[in-house]
């Protein structure tokens, strides 16, 4: 797949994705960068030997959400009667949440600028959030008299609790990194320099473990959220048969017992 408005890149088990619109502040502006977007996150749920995956943005923001020159001049997804601007969010934006949400491997959002509006909601969809000092997070949709379309009311009442994302979403309020951090929006903040390099730690901390195993554990940690205590316990049996019987398994035990390295195959 050729891409024009994010980068893609592949090293080891790790993939990074950049949305590349730094003139735009990486706004999410058009079908074109959806498209890309959810065509790298499939890459990556393809493949089976990649273990993580990075977001981050170009330049001095991570993602200035919605195109607001587009919305002013009702172009692009803001365009057409309300039912075709309905299909064009189906069609469009929203495909990205999906896609997110479909995704097994672990994903990282390095949040190198302001996110704002849908930009805070797409690091949302990531599982973990490293800020640098840099970063800004706004849930800023009642400002332009809009509501979140891309999912936000889904994943910030997930990240922060119901009480502060009703807070963020209901006075647009825009707040920096070390709040983020303080009610629990990232996991850590970082100097600007080294956030990239933060970002791949962890990632590499994670890619250490075995793939498919990985891919299992982030299923079940989503899947639990809307579950019963019994029905945890017996999708956790099901899953549990099934990682005793990987070859990666065996080798973990047999590495701790030999004190070595275990070397994983994904298998």
């Amino acid at each position: 797949m050729n891409f024009s408005n994010i980068k893609f890149e592949i090293n080891d088990h790790v993939a990074i994705l950049t949305l590349n619109r730094p003139e735009i502040r990486n706004a999410i502006s058009d079908d074109e960068i959806v498209d890309e977007i959810v065509g790298a996150i499939k890459m990556v749920q393809d493949d089976f030997n990649m273990s993580v995956l990075i977001v981050t943005g170009e330049g001095s923001a991570f993602c200035a959400g919605g195109n607001i020159k587009d919305m002013k001049n009702r172009e692009g997804i803001f365009s057409g009667t309300p039912e075709e601007i309905k299909e064009n969010y189906r069609r469009g934006i929203q495909r990205i949440p999906l896609a997110f949400y479909n995704l097994d491997v672990p994903t990282i959002a390095a949040v190198n600028g302001p996110a704002i509006g849908a930009g805070c909601d797409l690091a949302c969809m990531c599982d973990i959030r490293i800020a640098s000092e840099k970063a800004r997070f706004g849930e800023t949709f009642v400002s332009v008299g809009l509501i979140p379309g891309d999912g936000g009311s889904y994943f910030l009442s997930r990240a922060v609790g119901f009480q502060k994302a009703l807070e963020l979403a209901f006075t647009s309020r825009v707040i920096d990194a070390e709040e983020a951090y303080r009610i629990g929006l990232v996991s850590e903040v970082v100097p600007a320099e080294k956030l990239m390099e933060r970002a791949l730690q962890v990632a590499g901390e994670i890619s250490s473990k075995p793939p498919r195993i990985l891919r299992m554990v982030k299923r079940l940690m989503y899947l639990s959220q809307n579950m019963t205590l019994p029905e945890v316990l017996e999708i956790s049996a099901a899953y549990q048969a099934l990682c005793h019987y990987t070859e990666d398994h065996h080798e973990a035990v047999s590495a701790m017992l030999e004190k070595r390295d275990p070397v994983f195959k994904g298998k």
